[in-house]
């Protein structure tokens, strides 16, 4: 359990830093309510909860899947239009001692 929950928190600040920020606010005070009976701290945490959701379905809502274009393939051409490089080989001696 210990190794799950960093894990889980560090994914969900990753991918949205102000819905899991309220989300995660909103279940540690509804835990601390829960546990603590505290009715309107458990009702608030609910609360900031469905908040965080309710704005992770209007980023979705907002975000339009755009239609893929096709990829476009360049080919080289048959001739190249520079110079071939000229090939030399030239053997250095070594210098004398």
């Amino acid at each position: 359990m210990n190794a799950i929950l960093p894990r889980f928190f560090k994914s969900v600040y990753r991918k949205e830093p102000i819905i899991g920020v309220l989300a995660i606010m909103g279940v540690v005070d509804a835990v601390i309510g829960g546990f603590d009976e505290s009715w309107p701290l458990l009702v608030f945490g609910l609360g900031t909860v469905g908040l965080a959701l309710m704005f992770k379905l209007w980023r979705m809502q907002q975000r339009r899947p755009t239609p893929e274009e096709p990829v476009v393939q360049h080919y080289l051409p048959s001739r190249s239009s520079s110079l071939p490089l000229s090939i030399t080989t030239s053997k250095k001696k070594p210098p004398l001692q």
